[in-house]
């Protein structure tokens, strides 16, 4: 029987939460019962956005702040706000990401546009996730959802920065596993295929006739609706760690399996080191996590 997790009473953080796909998880959360606090770059819409969720409430479910994702600063201010705000933190959607200039291999060899994708896509999920388990755990556990895609497992040059940064997020996302044994925070990832928002337009050079623009526009959509019932199946069902959940055309949600081992290194010798490794790495783990707390005061 699966266990499921209330959100009544839950305090969520979501990171590019201010209009789309976070902000639509954001309505749903709070029709559930939660608080949400949301980080993003545009203030007009984000201060909308909390604003409009007050009113329809009549109290306050929804905070703001202007959340640089790529920075611990920022990332560290965000969960904060959460906790002065709501008391702490139970769940983080960390969903910000790009598209632009998705296409890499032949634009000019430039330090900042390349660095760009993968610092919002994949080196701030990390951050925000770093921050996240560090509130979570002193909060006695919670749950994260990293934005990731289908192209998380589908490659195409003419998004081969924004595939890699994707594949990015879902190594992260599996290699995090034990923390649910650590500190009961599980860690997942929601990976759809091309979704009704303006980011499929955003995968691209800024219209330089790249055939793969037209490809995308013929291609089928995913319903935001499909993907926010993912990720709240994700937040919710408390079976799902490590997961990596598609969200497709047609109303499709399904995991994607990882690859456990290869026969080739899944010898008797190995069989035998995993589970010791498991166990001494959960000890390990949880006097990382208290040495975390204390360095960084949370």
């Amino acid at each position: 029987m699966t266990q499921t997790l209330s959100l009544e009473g839950k305090v969520a953080v979501i990171t590019g939460g201010a209009r789309n796909i976070g902000k639509r998880v954001a309505a749903e959360m709070i029709s559930r019962g939660a608080k949400v606090v949301i980080g993003d770059l545009l203030d007009a819409e984000g201060e909308a956005t909390i604003n409009e969720f007050n009113v329809s409430a009549g109290s306050k479910v929804a905070a703001y702040i202007h959340t640089d994702v790529t920075k611990y600063s920022d990332n560290k201010a965000l969960f904060a706000l959460a906790q002065e705000e709501f008391g702490g933190v139970d769940i983080a959607f960390l969903n910000a990401g790009i598209g632009t200039n998705a296409n890499a291999m032949f634009l000019p060899l430039d330090d900042k546009v390349d660095n760009r994708m993968c610092d919002i896509n994949t080196t701030a999920v990390v951050k925000g996730s770093k921050v996240a388990m560090l509130y979570m755990a002193k909060r006695g556990g919670g749950v994260i959802v990293n934005t990731a895609s289908v192209a998380g497992f589908l490659c195409s040059p003419a998004v081969g920065i924004y595939a890699a940064s994707k594949h990015g997020v879902i190594g992260w996302t599996r290699s995090n596993a034990i923390f649910e044994h650590v500190c009961g925070v599980r860690m997942n990832a929601v990976c759809p295929y091309w979704v009704e928002t303006e980011l499929a337009g955003d995968l691209g050079n800024g219209g330089d006739q790249d055939p793969f623009a037209k490809f995308v526009a013929d291609s089928s959509r995913t319903k935001v609706e499909t993907v926010v019932e993912a990720v709240l199946t994700l937040v919710e069902d408390k079976s799902r760690n490590a997961q990596t959940l598609l969200a497709l055309p047609g109303d499709v949600i399904r995991p994607q399996e990882p690859i456990a081992t290869y026969p080739e290194i899944a010898d008797a010798k190995y069989q035998a080191m995993v589970p010791k490794y498991a166990q001494e790495a959960i000890v390990f783990y949880k006097k990382k996590l208290a040495d975390a707390l204390e360095r960084e005061g949370i």
